[in-house]
């Protein structure tokens, strides 16, 4: 039997949040396409209080950040981008080309062709969040995307510059200090000064991620990366200190980030309350991390494998922590989560910063059907078709005129028909395709 220890907000509550984002959203958007810069300039200034002469930061500015970081830190973002991209590199390496014989003259392949300008949108309003320059850029420069446009918010009143010498060594073409809905929209639409793009990626709020799902279709984007969400799935071989570091970790991303424990065991769910309790009188992000907690953290407790396993894939969680006796089995049989950390020794915090896969990952239950952001994202598949000698085409050509037929599509049927006149030499028309 599966019962909630502790709850978080109502599904009714949750709407209303959406609705009243989504009307804000529409109102930024039709701003932006009615008045280009001059909105995305009164907009940053009334959200972000940053209203420069110009957005793209020159190379006298990149250059500024890195003189303000220390040789260590320089190289510890070094340290991370390797591992990004030495993932990254694996997975390019793994996406092939295509071409086969399928008939006798008959070839057909695909090719995996990179996007040409794809947005990167790096999350800083509450955090300067370093590790999704890495993500973002990095993952598409791999990939062979030829224009990459980096923007971010300002913090604390400038650019981060941490975030902007990660940006620059991930490789960007342009990097802009423009956060929120005005850098999702001014990067889909264009703007008098800055070119659209045909992809946008990268993780962000609730306003970025409704931004997203508003313009795609206009503009491609990864997926809907909305406030984080962790779900930790224990027993009894870990204690309630491991689960609510880990849990309190994740919350302070934000006051609305999701934290859930699973757990068979109401011993530890018990001791990872009262252990939360305790750390939010320490820690010091407690004011963003209680609130997240007390709104939207969840302890659930089930008696059986089954049930955990069904729990979580109930719950489609960003994050799946797994540190039970067999991690391996969730690995075996869990299906819907955007990425697994596997064993008390990893957590989600390596995922998020430098092991190397992405954190760019589905939210809000996507993960149901859709996998986080990785090298393919930014590779458009493409087929082609070569049809080499006059016998497939007559062949390939009868069939083809008796099924368009079927359908009723004679001007298609007659494309397959002159092909079976001039290839095969028989005399083929409407009539006869129907026969």
């Amino acid at each position: 039997m599966i019962r909630t220890l502790k709850s978080g907000r109502t599904g009714q509550e949750k709407a209303a949040d959406a609705h009243q984002v989504k009307a804000t959203v529409e109102a930024i958007i039709a701003e932006i396409e009615a008045r280009g810069d001059a909105a995305v300039a009164e907009l940053s200034e009334k959200f972000d209080k940053w209203k420069p002469a110009t957005f793209r930061l020159m190379q006298a500015e990149i250059d500024a950040c890195f003189a303000e970081l220390s040789a260590g830190e320089i190289e510890d973002i070094k340290f991370a981008q390797a591992q990004v991209r030495r993932f990254a590199e694996h997975q390019r390496a793994s996406i092939r080309d295509l071409e086969v014989e399928t008939l006798p003259g008959v070839i057909l392949g695909h090719r995996n062709i990179p996007m040409s300008s794809v947005g990167c949108y790096v999350p800083g309003g509450k955090y300067p969040l370093v590790a999704s320059a890495h993500m973002g850029i990095i993952t598409a420069k791999v990939a062979g995307v030829s224009r990459v446009v980096a923007m971010t918010p300002p913090f604390d009143g400038r650019p981060a510059p941490a975030v902007i010498v990660a940006m620059a060594l991930a490789g960007a073409d342009e990097i802009h200090i423009l956060g929120g809905v005005q850098a999702v929209a001014a990067m889909a639409l264009g703007t008098e000064t800055i070119a659209p793009v045909d992809f946008i990626v990268g993780p962000g709020n609730a306003y970025v991620a409704e931004a997203k799902r508003q313009l795609f279709g206009r503009v491609g984007i990864d997926l809907l990366a909305g406030p984080t969400e962790t779900l930790i799935i224990a027993d009894e071989t870990v204690d309630g200190e491991l689960c609510a570091t880990d849990l309190l970790g994740q919350a302070e991303h934000g006051s609305n980030s999701p934290a859930v424990l699973l757990t068979n065991s109401e011993k530890l769910a018990r001791d990872t309350m009262a252990e939360i309790d305790r750390l939010l009188d320490i820690l010091p992000t407690a004011v963003l991390a209680r609130r997240s907690w007390k709104d939207y953290g969840q302890v659930i407790l089930c008696d059986t494998l089954a049930e955990m396993v069904a729990e979580a894939d109930r719950i489609a969680s960003e994050h799946v922590q797994v540190m039970t006796t067999d991690p391996d089995h969730f690995l075996q049989h869990l299906t819907n989560y955007g990425a697994l950390f596997l064993g008390p020794r990893t957590n989600v915090a390596y995922g998020d910063k430098v092991i190397g896969t992405n954190h760019t990952l589905p939210t809000l239950g996507a993960a149901r059907y859709t996998g986080g952001l990785w090298v393919g994202k930014f590779l458009k598949t493409c087929t082609y078709q070569k049809v080499l000698t006059d016998e497939a085409s007559a062949l390939v050509g009868e069939y083809c005129s008796r099924l368009c037929v079927l359908e009723g599509f004679l001007g298609h049927a007659e494309q397959a028909n002159v092909r079976v006149r001039r290839y095969g030499g028989r005399n083929v028309g409407y009539a006869q395709a129907a026969e």
